[in-house]
């Protein structure tokens, strides 16, 4: 038996709610490795491209505090963009799972 899944038709709602779980991701790894206080500004973009195929870009520009300058900023911008692409595919499961149920 071959069987094929997919997505369901997101919803308008539903492509919020996915910009704002992966927004939610990144900004708590980020503020869980550095405190607010030492960071001098960071800014977090989630947008949906397209639905079909789905195409979401994440995007984490962060700046920290003259002291922190021997920390990587970027790697934990990049960290930061993974954990929102996991939230985002958690979030895909969750709601494709409800859609079959």
């Amino acid at each position: 038996m071959n069987e094929k899944r997919g997505l369901p038709e997101l919803t308008e709602e539903q492509v919020e709610k996915l910009c704002e779980v992966a927004e939610e991701a990144a900004r708590k790894h980020i503020l869980s490795k550095i405190p607010i206080r030492k960071i001098s500004d960071f800014d977090i973009t989630v947008e949906v491209e397209s639905l079909k195929p789905l195409n979401v870009i994440v995007d984490v520009n962060l700046e920290l505090s003259p002291l922190m300058r021997n920390y990587d900023a970027k790697k934990l911008a990049e960290e930061a963009v993974e954990k929102a692409f996991n939230a985002v595919d958690n979030y895909l499961r969750d709601i494709s799972c409800k859609s079959k149920g």
